[in-house]
C-alpha cells in the first residue's frame, strides 16, 4: 500500500482536531451546566472530552476561552448576513424584522442559550466573567445585528430616530417577558408557529409606532 501525501495527512488531521475541539466544547458546557463555571476543573472537563490537558489546552484554550468559545459558536447565527439588501420599501422592511426576529427567538429560547444565561445568573458573584462574556458576545451580537438593519431602513427613509434606540425597542416587544419565563421555567419554549407569530406582531406594533413619514409615502406613485 502506498503511505498517505503529505496533504492528506494534513487534512486527516486538522479533521481530528476539529473533532477533538467539538468534544471539547461540548464537554465544557457539560460541566459548566453541571458544576457550575467556577467550579468545573479543566481535568474533568479533558476527562469528558476523552482529550489530555495538553491537547485541551491546545485546542481551545484555558476555561475562560472555553467559555469564550461556546458563547462565541452559539452568537454566530445570530449575525445579520453580509449581503443583506438594503430594504427599499416598508413592506420588504417589515419581512426583514419578522425573518429576523423570528431568527432570535428561536436562537435565544434554545435550552442551550437559556441554560448559559442560568450559568451567568448563579455566578453572577462567584465568575462575574461568565455574564460579561454573554453579554459582549451573545446579546451585542443581537443588539449589533437589529441596528445595522434599522441603519440601513433609516438610509431609506423608512425610520427617523437613533438606530441603536430602534434596535432596542425591537427587541423589547420582540420578547417581552418570554426570557424571564424560561429562566423561570414557568414557560415552555414556544414552537415554530408561536415564534412566527410573536416575530409577525412585533414587528407589527413597532412599524405601527414608526409611521411613514409624508416623504416615504410620496415616493410610491400609484400604477397607472
Amino acid at each position: 500500500m502506498s503511505k498517505p501525501s503529505l496533504a492528506a495527512e494534513s487534512r486527516q488531521a486538522a479533521t481530528d482536531d476539529a473533532t477533538a475541539r467539538e468534544r471539547i466544547l461540548d464537554a465544557a458546557f457539560a460541566a459548566f451546566m453541571e458544576h457550575g463555571y467556577a467550579v468545573a476543573s479543566t481535568l474533568d472537563i479533558a476527562t469528558r472530552a476523552r482529550v489530555s490537558k495538553r491537547e485541551l489546552y491546545a485546542l481551545v484554550g484555558n476555561k475562560q476561552e472555553m467559555l469564550i468559545a461556546c458563547i462565541s459558536e452559539r452568537a454566530k447565527r445570530m449575525q445579520v448576513p453580509a449581503d443583506l439588501p438594503t430594504p427599499q420599501d416598508r413592506e420588504t422592511l417589515g419581512q426583514l424584522l419578522t425573518a429576523f426576529g423570528a431568527q432570535i427567538l428561536r436562537e435565544i429560547t434554545d435550552p442551550a442559550v437559556v441554560g448559559v444565561f442560568r450559568l451567568a445568573i448563579a455566578e453572577a458573584l462567584h465568575a462575574p466573567e461568565v455574564g460579561q462574556t454573554l453579554d459582549a458576545l451573545g446579546r451585542e451580537t443581537i443588539r449589533a445585528a437589529l441596528r445595522q438593519i434599522m441603519t440601513r431602513a433609516q438610509t431609506s427613509g423608512l425610520l427617523q430616530g437613533r438606530p441603536s434606540e430602534l434596535a432596542e425597542q425591537f427587541g423589547t416587544l420582540l420578547w417581552g417577558n418570554l426570557m424571564v419565563g424560561l429562566l423561570l421555567g414557568v414557560d415552555e419554549r414556544p414552537n415554530a408557529r408561536d415564534v412566527t407569530a410573536r416575530a409577525r406582531e412585533a414587528t407589527a406594533m413597532f412599524l405601527q409606532l414608526h409611521p411613514p413619514s409624508a416623504k416615504t409615502k410620496t415616493r410610491r406613485r400609484p400604477r397607472k
